[in-house]
């Protein structure tokens, strides 16, 4: 028996979420709705904007949001990440730490630990200022054979393909796993990513992973397609499994070579930020603790339409046992 249902591995930041009006995104110069790369400077003049605002701070980044939600759900976790050696590392450490996940992180004295600044408009749109720090220098070395070893899912966000220390150990943990027997999940976390490297991620599709996660506009850019249904079946047609996410129309996910069309959850949307992170957590869960795929995708859906009527990636009201025991009955 596996030890930890899911190793994420991913960037490891500290997220800081705020409210904010659509002007100080245009005083800033940031197009909103999107994920841009700051560096220090900018990062910190961002931050000090927010500077006596209510903000929401916790150990964050994409894997590091799906492991969260996994371990929330009450599965077993481990996270692979990069920190600073400083009190933001340390604090991200704790959170993590005190929801039960294994993680075990070699601090580097050269970067801070990343932070990314969450500016979330009335629209319920988020975006998200990221500055990598110390999450940018993963490496392969950091990447624990044991811990893949002993997981039943090892789940890669793409942001890492980005940077070349990153990629190398996002290929290191897939390679592992495979000659391990592991399986693999990959989120494709970002339109932009899918457009700039297109054919790297068709690769990998194609290749070692074994669960593709994605939204709508993503797999459009993706396949080409137009109709969703037509993208969930194009991208199945290489990867054992594909779970499409709709937004508020639900998900399609596919296993076994039949579509499960997942429902829309009717919910009033303050807050985007996490929606994929939570669905996949969700997703990953139920998989890996005796849910069928429909199941599970009702377990996700469920999860995200939670999620986004709320400030912040984690859920503030959880799902009880008994509520989880009911979706797992739904067929």
């Amino acid at each position: 028996m596996a030890s930890y249902d899911v190793l994420g591995v991913g960037n490891a930041l500290m997220d800081i979420q705020a409210r904010v009006q659509d002007a100080m995104l245009g005083e800033l110069g940031f197009e909103k709705g999107i994920m841009t790369l700051v560096d220090d400077e900018k990062q910190g003049a961002v931050l000090h904007r927010l500077n006596g605002q209510p903000l929401n701070c916790c150990a964050g980044g994409s894997a590091a949001n799906t492991i969260v939600a996994l371990a929330e759900f009450g599965g077993s976790a481990a996270f692979i990440g990069k920190i600073g050696r400083d009190e933001v590392g340390e604090s991200f450490l704790k959170d993590m730490r005190d929801l039960g996940v294994k993680i075990d992180v070699d601090p580097t004295d050269r970067f801070r630990t990343g932070t990314c600044a969450v500016l979330i408009t009335e629209d319920a749109q988020r975006t998200m200022l990221t500055n990598l720090g110390a999450s940018a220098m993963l490496e392969e070395s950091d990447i624990d054979e044991e811990l893949i070893k002993a997981s039943q899912y090892v789940y890669i966000e793409g942001y890492l393909l980005t940077g070349e220390k990153t990629k190398a150990a996002a290929y290191r943990a897939m390679e592992l796993a495979k000659s391990n027997g592991i399986k693999v999940a990959f989120t494709a976390s970002d339109p932009f990513l899918v457009n700039l490297i297109r054919d790297e991620i068709w690769d990998l599709i194609t290749g070692p992973v074994d669960l593709f996660f994605c939204n709508e506009e993503e797999a459009k850019s993706l396949t080409g397609e137009k109709d969703p249904i037509a993208c969930a079946a194009t991208i199945h047609d290489h990867a054992e499994n594909v779970a499409l996410t709709l937004g508020p129309k639900g998900s399609i996910v596919m296993h076994g070579g039949e579509a499960f069309p997942i429902e829309g959850v009717k919910t009033q949307a303050i807050d985007t930020t996490g929606a994929g992170d939570m669905y996949a957590g969700a997703l990953l869960y139920g998989i890996t603790n005796g849910m069928d795929w429909r199941q599970a995708g009702h377990l996700a859906s469920q999860a995200s339409a939670r999620v986004v009527s709320q400030l912040g990636a984690r859920l503030e009201k959880k799902f009880t046992p008994e509520e989880i025991e009911n979706l797992s009955r739904l067929g």
